[in-house]
């Protein structure tokens, strides 16, 4: 697989399976019925954000991640990340060649460290996931996100140094 800057082109092929994963509400604290220009305002964030997509031989958009400051000016050190992963493709090391990609670029952009802010409880592949790159859990919030079939569920304050 290829992983590249995204380009306006690419959107068309993200927004089905972005849009599939906020509906179903389980991983992403956006609203469930996030419409397509919001969503795409929130993903492509402005410079020094970035888009990646992770792509087959044939072109076929297998996944997206997003990169930007986590906080503005005296906090615009550390990089948050989000990625997400079409459903037909999970299980092809995708998320794990996307967030090898970010932390690099993060790396070469001058960020100094990655927090995810709000990693669901129970999305126990991404907490392992990020935990193999060298992610800790620094907290958790308790009951902070609403999961439409566990209820009530902690959300993850993550962090690593880069």
């Amino acid at each position: 697989m290829l992983i590249r800057e995204a380009t306006a082109d690419d959107w068309p092929a993200i927004w089905p399976f972005l849009h599939e994963i906020v509906a179903a509400g389980e991983t992403y604290s956006w609203d469930r019925d996030t419409t397509e220009e919001r969503a795409h305002a929130l993903w492509f964030k402005p410079a020094p954000g970035r888009v990646f997509v992770a792509v087959d031989p044939d072109g076929t958009v297998l996944g997206t991640a997003e990169s930007h400051p986590n906080q503005s000016g005296g906090g615009s050190h550390v990089a948050n990340a989000g990625f997400m992963v079409d459903p037909r493709h999970s299980g092809r090391g995708v998320a794990r060649a996307l967030c090898a990609h970010v932390l690099d670029q993060a790396r070469a952009d001058g960020y100094r460290a990655m927090q995810f802010n709000a990693v669901v409880e129970t999305n126990h592949r991404a907490v392992a996931l990020w935990q193999t790159f060298g992610f800790e859990v620094l907290t958790t919030v308790p009951e902070a996100f609403h999961h439409p079939d566990k209820g009530y569920v902690g959300l993850h304050v993550m962090y690593r140094k880069l």
